[in-house]
């Protein structure tokens, strides 16, 4: 058990406006954040008011701190824990606008901006892969609670269905007071971009608003879920911990923001929950508080185990320190050393792994059922079965053609089994002795087989089982890869109707047939979903006048520059992916032919060497020259294979943001088009019967291309994707040759 308190950071949001007088105190071991508001001389002269707010955290980050320096700091130390089986929460609380969603899950518009979530499950697979010893599973579950009712994320109906339709999460109590929340799925991933599809697909789903605070405020408390197995080869034991990263909507005052409507009332709920955060966080600072009202809001009852329970927390204060702010960021660090006064105590969590429990068990079972027939003299009367007999004499086999004179018959206290391993040996000695008296008639003598020939041919045969055995465990496992890819590309084809209604039989069965080829050409994960991306913008097409329309939109649009820029850097990262696939194609060709001269000269050197020519001395010095080639050439290999990795997990995020971006330019589009849509409308309804009116050239376009009521705009294509889908399509094909490639010797 490790007991330690609640471990609390602070972090400072960039700003350009005016901002409070404060002080940041970073030392070795803990840091410190004052705030100075000085006196308002209206109040009087006598005034006692505070001027100094100090309050110590184990690190504060000033404004210009990165997220990478925030995730070595405080997310990393906690992964580690979770690795080793300890259970971790990271939290962020503060104020609306403060940048607590910023800190948790990361912007879209740069790579660097990955928040801690991406980081941690970018820093846990990387750990898979390199730890051999160890066998992880993880699975992964993402938890809204929306004006104190839970949703999940990864509910594949959340975006068909309106919210109140959806399946809400309940929590639910066993006797041991463990929490167990109901409709709440639990996605397995098995590799990092797995991972993250499903994290885009919940950051897709979540309730985001406008506020006066925030241009993108969520409207909701957000659980993300890590949970992870871990067992090591050859033991019975396993390691099941889990990490909870918590993103809390932001706190606000409704009399100074001056909100309504439903605005309102998501302020209401989001307050009253975080209200009673406070109260059990205030019960448990307490010494000789016996009651700590969990029960009071969904949010408590979940994070039971992270505030003051088997888990080890850490909390980061997000602090805005704007000047018209200093009443809510004193307000957050008083929060949080609060917080830091609660002790957790942590347990390691590693139990018998269930399946092999469960066998060991009964056959613990039937050994003691069988002792108490023994010692009972019960006998039973039932037959051996065929399985049983079968068994029975290729023990009596093995036990024959073991040499060693040591080994023991285990049969247990079964009479059956008893009498009739003694009756089978008795055919077998009657059977020997026939064969002897046979060969003391005949004339001609056997060879007796040694001990050692016997030990060495049961050795080859205990081999040969071994390696099939082996190949068996091959061939299953390649028939289940088989059956999921096969199972993956059913799926696709039959949801194809439902993306796309509008499109004809014909243009469907081409792209299904596309589909088929390209699964076909390349069965890889990794660019499957890339190579669906370009067939679905490729099934339906706009029209001319709502592409003009889109473009006249996108000129204007803020995210423009930020796609742009986007696909620059993904179209250079391929660059640089396809010329280090070449250098490693011309290594790989370089070690192939240096392996062919190594032959080819120990070859010479064995003839000339037979002929007498040369002395083993006058070999070496051209053959070490080889090796030293070959060894160099591998290690620049290793190098250029590592940078590959790299880029890959690069352009698979990079991706992500890009179809992130694209999905809210859609909605974005989508909003635009109807306001202008109903402008026009009325616009056109005042003016009617005037020649003399205006119309700007846009209102022509939407006159022209304005959609009914059931056009969807999912299929918008974003101008200049072409060049960007070409590189993908190429970078896929040097990458799958490269893949097919036979690699280097290790």
């Amino acid at each position: 058990m490790v007991k330690q308190t609640i471990q609390i950071f602070a972090r400072l949001k960039p700003t350009k406006k005016q901002t409070a007088e404060y002080f940041v105190d970073c030392e070795e071991q803990s840091g410190s954040l004052e705030f100075v508001v000085p006196r308002d001389l209206a109040d009087g002269v006598i005034n006692n008011k505070r001027e100094n707010y100090k309050f110590r955290f184990q690190k504060v980050f000033d404004q210009t701190a990165s997220q990478e320096e925030i995730f070595e700091a405080i997310a990393k130390p906690v992964a580690d824990n979770v690795l080793a089986g300890y259970n971790g929460t990271i939290f962020a609380y503060g104020q609306t606008g403060s940048g607590k969603t910023f800190t948790i899950t990361g912007g879209a518009e740069n790579y660097n901006d990955r928040g801690i979530i991406p980081r941690t499950l970018s820093y846990l697979y990387q750990h898979f892969s390199k730890d051999s010893s160890m066998i992880y599973t993880t699975h992964i579950s993402y938890l809204e609670i929306y004006n104190e009712t839970g949703y999940d994320l990864l509910n594949p109906q959340h975006e068909a269905s309106r919210l109140e339709d959806l399946p809400k999460v309940t929590i639910m109590e066993d006797p041991d007071q463990n929490i167990h929340l109901k409709n709440l799925s639990l996605q397995q991933s098995t590799n990092e971009e797995e991972a993250l599809d499903l994290l885009f697909l919940g950051d897709t789903n979540r309730m985001i608003a406008e506020t006066p605070m925030n241009q993108a405020s969520t409207r909701s408390h957000c659980i993300f879920t890590i949970h992870l197995c871990s067992k090591e080869l050859g033991s019975a034991m396993v390691r099941c911990s889990k990490l909870h990263l918590v993103d809390l909507a932001g706190s606000e005052r409704v009399g100074k923001t001056g909100v309504g409507g439903q605005i309102l009332t998501e302020a209401k709920y989001i307050n009253l929950s975080l209200h009673y955060l406070e109260q059990v966080i205030i019960a448990l600072s307490e010494k000789n508080r016996s009651h700590i009202p969990y029960r009071n809001s969904m949010m408590t009852s979940v994070l039971r185990d992270s505030l003051g329970g088997n888990c080890m927390t850490t909390m980061i204060a997000a602090v805005s320190v704007e000047k018209r702010n200093t009443g809510e960021s004193i307000s957050t660090c008083r929060f949080a050393q609060r917080v830091a006064l609660i002790k957790n105590d942590a347990l390691l969590n590693e139990e018998l792994d269930p399946a092999l429990l469960i066998v060991r068990l009964k056959k613990e079972i039937q050994s003691l059922k069988e002792e108490l027939a023994l010692v009972t003299g019960e006998q039973r009367s039932d037959k051996l079965t065929q399985e049983e007999i079968q068994q029975l004499e290729e023990q009596i086999d093995v036990y024959l053609e073991d040499p060693d004179s040591e080994v023991t018959l285990n049969l247990g206290p079964d009479m059956r089994k008893i009498h009739f391993c003694f009756s089978l040996l008795k055919v077998r000695v009657r059977e020997g002795s026939c064969a002897q008296n046979g060969m003391s008639k005949d004339s001609t003598p056997l060879m007796s087989v040694s001990d050692e020939e016997q030990r060495k041919s049961y050795a080859e045969v205990q081999k040969l089982r071994d390696m099939l055995t082996h190949r068996d465990n091959e061939i299953s496992v390649l028939v289940n890869l088989l059956k999921k890819e096969k199972k993956k590309f059913q799926d696709v084809t039959s949801q194809l109707p439902l993306l796309y209604p509008s499109t004809n039989q014909s243009s469907m069965s081409a792209t299904t047939k596309q589909m088929e080829e390209s699964a076909k050409y390349n069965p890889s994960n990794i660019y499957t979903h890339a190579e669906q991306l370009m067939t679905r913008k490729r099934v339906l097409e706009l029209s001319v006048s709502q592409q003009e329309a889109f473009e006249v939109f996108l000129r204007d649009h803020e995210d423009r520059l930020s796609i742009e820029n986007n696909r620059a850097v993904l179209q250079q990262r391929f660059v640089e992916a396809k010329t280090l696939g070449d250098q490693v194609n011309q290594i790989r060709i370089r070690v192939n032919e240096l392996k062919t001269n190594l032959k080819i000269r120990r070859k010479q050197m064995a003839a000339q060497g037979l002929a007498g020519h040369l002395t083993a001395s006058e070999s070496d010095s051209v053959e070490e020259r080889i090796l030293n080639q070959i060894e160099d050439e591998k290690k620049n290999y290793k190098i250029k294979s590592g940078c590959l990795k790299g880029l890959k997990t690069e352009i698979e995020h990079l991706q992500l943001l890009h179809e992130k971006l694209k999905v809210k330019l859609q909605m974005d589009f989508e909003n635009w088009w109807t306001q202008e849509g109903a402008r026009l409308k009325c616009h056109s309804a005042e003016n009617t019967g005037s020649s003399q009116s205006h119309v700007s050239p846009l209102s022509c376009i939407l006159t022209r291309a304005l959609p009914p009521a059931e056009c969807s705009f999912s299929s918008i294509p974003l101008t200049g994707d072409k060049q960007t889908d070409d590189d993908i399509e190429a970078f896929i094909r040097d990458r799958h040759n490269l893949l097919n490639g036979t690699g280097v010797a290790k």
